[in-house]
């Protein structure tokens, strides 16, 4: 008889749930530009349900962000990790033009089940040439894995992606990363469909620490 708890504890324990991400408020605050982008996805088309194991945390809490552009035009790395993903001044840190990326280092490697991101949602825009890469060189010169690439043509010198263009919504976009083993995750854009900069909000890795 007490064989039969303990397989029913196993089972549960390991039990796959629908991720719960919490998003923030809807506030549109500017006027949106008029674009056309090729590969776009429609509008409200809902995010993926990603199946993650008991234990999955963000594991991006708090920790580390490098950018490429050392000097942002607003705000700082901090902001990228801090927890709050609201669309004003003082919520995002502004990159400048050209290809840019903000990094996470987790600490340690961990199972990696999905990766959130949130450029800017206060004016309904598209981001060019969103690249998601996770590794376990800091350099992303080996063993990377890209989850998400929509560079319909290669401009980012990172290869063509077949993920769809997006506009940016408070749901931010959340990317399967289908249990990858990774301790950075670096997160690419090229300016968007408004003007030149990159924006970066907030940025949540879901994952279970690896024992």
């Amino acid at each position: 008889g007490a064989i039969l708890p303990a397989v029913m504890i196993t089972a549960v324990a390991f039990a796959d749930a629908p991720l719960k991400v919490q998003f923030p408020r809807p506030k549109v605050t500017r006027t949106p530009v008029p674009f056309t982008l090729p590969n776009l996805e429609p509008a409200n088309t809902p995010q993926p349900v990603i199946m993650v194991p008991d234990g999955t945390v963000n594991l991006a809490a708090g920790k580390k962000v490098t950018l490429s552009d050392p000097y942002p035009v607003i705000g700082d790395a901090t902001l990228v990790t801090d927890g709050d993903k609201e669309s004003e001044e003082g919520y995002y840190v502004e990159l400048g033009e050209g290809l840019q990326w903000a990094q996470v280092d987790l600490g340690a490697p961990a199972k990696l089940y999905a990766v959130a991101v949130w450029h800017y949602h206060g004016q309904a825009r598209a981001y060019y040439d969103v690249i998601v890469q996770l590794s376990d060189n800091p350099d992303f010169k080996t063993g990377v894995t890209t989850i998400f690439n929509n560079d319909h043509d290669n401009s980012s010198g990172l290869g063509k992606g077949t993920d769809p263009a997006y506009v940016e919504t408070n749901k931010g976009r959340i990317i399967p990363a289908n249990g990858v083993v990774a301790r950075y995750v670096r997160l690419y854009s090229n300016g968007n469909t408004s003007d030149g900069l990159n924006h970066y909000i907030e940025v949540e890795v879901y994952g279970v620490p690896k024992s």
